[in-house]
């Protein structure tokens, strides 16, 4: 029943991409101009859609120094509880070293305060400790990390510790780094973390005083008292130096529905902060989220007007969270749809797949909704056949004649018992008085012949 569904559910909506494709063609595909950035790298994705609202050589291969930390944060929210003990060894405490917050070795700490001072300070002690406690060992963490980054889609990826510390044989490239980081969006703890401004750590078994915590990234707070950066729209991000990498920039920032992550590799600060600011800004003022399931009139028409089924609601619908992106100056209808099967999923059977200027632009699954399927005739009447032939097979059982049955026999045999009683009774009665009637015989006789012989 599933796969007739799902075929019928592609068939539809193959329909109704045959339907769009062959509409007339809409005005001219527009695509904003973006503005000139300094960096050698740099892109833009709206996190939902995976969109790439702006690119510039985002496929570079470089040296990504502390935004690798996101990677690294990833992992840790993903595959521990941020209560869990991490000790810090003596590899962690002298095999890192710039920016840190002075942990000893055999120092205890949770995942969660491990995770801030990660991320707020950028602390290279940190990332080598969650590596270590994460994976079976640091070289396991580090091919979690490979791992992951090919499961996402990244092809400019190779990491080689946890940190960013130069190492020739670590490098990836702006592209890759926004995948990564609309991965960790997802995760609500990672959310938490990059968002917040300034965090303390409790004192420790090496620490008996507090320390305290500031995020360095300057469009979210004003570290060092500097406000020149700050964004409104901001939601958190991570902030890169060394010196073969240059100035390297992740941010975060949500308006108006749209949550979009810029990634710029290779700059000169303060560059990174300038060019993230103009290139949000050319985002937010040029491009519009529109929702799939709310705007796609074609695709969900065809499906409630088909005369096959006869049910109001649709055994396959749109997932609400789908979503396209698209300029200002667009409409949702100038999207070119194409359908897109999907075997390896139990509820999803397809995905709308939408692009616009030669770009990708989002889209949205075709879920089964669970709705029942109308059935066609010959369905129907071969069912009647066989609930026939199951009538004719089963014997109805009433208990009220059963009842009346069993009290007509037990009648029956009452009423029989009684004559044979009768008859049994009559005869004994004649056998009696025939007895009492030879008995008076005898007795004349008797007398008679005792009269007889006195004469």
């Amino acid at each position: 029943m599933k796969n007739k569904i799902k075929w019928m559910g592609l068939v539809l909506a193959a329909i109704c991409f045959f339907q769009v494709s062959v509409m007339p063609v809409q005005a001219e595909e527009y695509w904003p101009e973006g503005p000139q950035v300094a960096g050698e790298s740099a892109i833009v994705m709206e996190a939902s859609t995976g969109t790439v609202l702006y690119e510039k050589n985002s496929h570079l291969q470089s040296y990504p120094a502390s935004i690798t930390k996101i990677m690294t944060s990833l992992l840790a929210v993903e595959n521990c509880n941020l209560d869990e003990k991490v000790t810090f060894s003596k590899n962690s405490v002298y095999q890192t070293e710039g920016s840190g917050i002075s942990r000893d070795v055999d120092e205890v700490m949770t995942m969660e305060e491990c995770l801030y001072g990660l991320m707020l300070e950028s602390a290279n002690e940190c990332g080598y400790a969650i590596a270590e406690h994460v994976g079976e060992d640091y070289e396991d963490f580090i091919q979690m990390m490979n791992k992951k980054a090919k499961k996402l889609g990244c092809k400019d990826t190779h990491f080689n510790n946890p940190h960013g510390l130069p190492d020739e044989d670590h490098w990836t490239c702006a592209y890759d780094m926004a995948l990564i980081s609309k991965e960790a969006l997802n995760n609500d703890v990672f959310r938490m973390i990059v968002n917040t401004k300034r965090h303390t750590i409790p004192p420790t078994n090496k620490h008996e005083e507090q320390t305290y915590l500031v995020n360095h990234h300057k469009m979210l707070t004003n570290y060092q008292g500097d406000t020149r950066y700050l964004y409104d729209y901001c939601i958190g991000g991570k902030t890169g130096y060394t010196s073969v990498a240059g100035s390297t920039l992740a941010t975060f920032a949500e308006k108006d529905g749209m949550t979009l992550i810029c990634v710029v590799m290779k700059e000169q600060s303060p560059n990174h902060y300038l060019d993230t600011r103009a290139l949000f800004d050319y985002c937010f003022e040029n491009f519009q989220l529109w929702n799939v399931a709310e705007n796609e009139k074609n695709y969900t028409q065809n499906i409630k007007e088909n005369k096959i089924f006869k049910n109001e609601e649709s055994f396959v619908g749109l997932n609400k969270d789908g979503h396209i992106v698209l300029p200002k100056a667009a409409v949702f209808a100038d999207a070119v749809p194409k359908i897109v099967e999907i075997n390896d999923s139990k509820d999803v059977i397809g995905n709308i797949q939408y692009t616009y200027a030669g770009r990708k632009v989002g889209g949205a699954d075709i879920e089964i909704t669970g709705a029942k399927v109308s059935e066609f005739k010959f369905q129907k009447a071969e069912k009647k056949e066989k609930q026939e032939d199951k009538k004719e097979k089963v014997v109805k059982i009433n208990v009220k004649y059963i009842f009346l049955g069993v009290l007509a026999v037990l009648l029956f045999i009452g009423v029989g018992f009684g004559i044979y009683k009768f008859v049994d009774n009559f005869y004994l009665i004649k056998y009696k008085l025939e007895c009492k009637k030879q008995q008076k015989m005898s007795f004349k006789e008797i007398k008679f012949k005792r009269r007889k012989h006195r004469k």
